[in-house]
């Protein structure tokens, strides 16, 4: 099925944003801020979703599609939830924030922050991208390192904040950022005409994103966006093999994750040992009858190869790491070929310019090719 011509469908939903500014604010009314002139913003939101036909044939499943949040100011789609909880922040009169992160989050809230006004400190880990590390001192963050993980970061900045006074703003300790991120939800339906895809393959760290598309879908059916007998996406929750705290007590029927100990992959921003939404992420995985699966390294970089180089797409490690589980799950038997498969891409290849280094041939001044 194409997209619909002006990306909305006749209908209530459809006349209502028609018009509207091509941002995650053209749901204004579902979003957490009161008054507009607390928004802070960049432009984020309304990235593009289109197919990918070649890869799609390659590994099987012909009605592949990508949704890419590298296009996000930041480049990534934590552009999404720094833009509504900075903003919401302002308007509560918030002064300074604090933050753990593994790069893109802590780079988005030092750019909103920036634009509100705001003082933000960030904790990240050592081996955080090198990219995200320059955007968020770029921005004036006050930015440090630990020579740990995540979790590790997070423990400082709770201690922190305590003692200074800070606003805590880490993953689901702060209601708003979860707002932001839905909006990927309604996009997809808005984007599809107001249908649906069949699966939805999300890279899961914090899994804030993962958590948010099903909140959206549960709210558009509620507003009679969506069908009352509408069927959800099958929800996949992709993880790392070498972190994989979610996908392990999936397997085991569990409601909450342990943490995984010696976390390592080359998708930092799936490196979450322990996430405090685990559960959430695991209702809504089982909810729409989904599953979780991880995917060794290996498969990842072969996932960054193929998408780049067959549809021109350089997506980051996280996004690549759902090219090669869509790719285990259909040798599997659990995804068909008949499938409207859509893949969610969190972030811009760019930022992680660690992950492949070519080493190209250097000419003489009278080389001829």
């Amino acid at each position: 099925m194409a997209l619909h011509p002006l990306g909305r469908p006749p209908g209530p939903a459809g006349y209502l944003l028609a018009g509207r500014v091509s941002s995650l604010w053209r749901y204004r009314e579902v979003l957490p801020v009161r008054d507009d002139k607390n928004i802070v913003t960049l432009g984020e939101g309304m990235t593009p979703l289109f197919p990918l036909p070649r890869l799609g044939a390659e590994i099987g499943l012909p009605d592949l599609w990508l949704k890419d949040e590298g296009l996000n100011p930041t480049a990534s789609f934590k552009a999404r939830g720094a833009a509504t909880g900075v903003s919401r922040a302002l308007e509560l009169g918030i002064k300074a924030l604090a933050m753990p992160t593994n790069g893109n989050a802590g780079g988005a809230w030092a750019s909103y922050g920036a634009r509100a006004g705001m003082s933000v400190t960030l904790v990240m880990p050592t081996d955080a991208p090198a990219m995200s590390v320059l955007e968020a001192t770029a921005v004036g963050a006050n930015a440090y390192m630990v020579r740990w993980q995540i979790t590790d970061a997070g423990a400082i900045v709770g201690r922190s904040a305590k003692a200074h006074g800070w606003f805590e703003a880490a993953t689901l300790k702060e209601p708003y950022r979860i707002e932001g991120k839905k909006t990927m939800g309604y996009e997809i339906a808005e984007q599809l005409g107001w249908t649906l895809p069949d699966v939805i393959l999300y890279p899961t760290g914090g899994g804030v994103g993962i958590i948010g598309i099903y909140k959206a879908l549960l709210e558009m059916r509620e507003m009679g966006w969506l069908p009352e007998n509408v069927r959800f996406p099958k929800l996949v929750a992709v993880q790392a093999e070498g972190c994989q705290p979610i996908v392990k007590d999936f397997r085991e029927g569990k409601d909450v994750s342990e943490k995984w100990e010696n976390a390592s992959t080359v998708a930092q921003g799936i490196r979450v040992p322990k996430a405090l939404g685990d559960f959430l992420v695991l209702q809504a995985v089982r909810e729409t009858g989904g599953t979780c699966v991880a995917v060794p390294d290996a498969d990842t970089m072969w996932g960054l190869e193929r998408i780049s180089r067959m549809e021109g797409a350089f997506i980051c490690p996280e996004g690549a790491a759902l090219v090669g589980a869509a790719r285990m799950l259909l040798r599997d038997g659990w995804l068909n070929a008949g499938q409207r498969v859509l893949l969610l891409n969190t972030g811009a290849g760019i930022k992680y310019p660690d992950v492949m280094s070519p080493k190209l041939p250097v000419l003489e001044l009278n080389a001829t090719l």
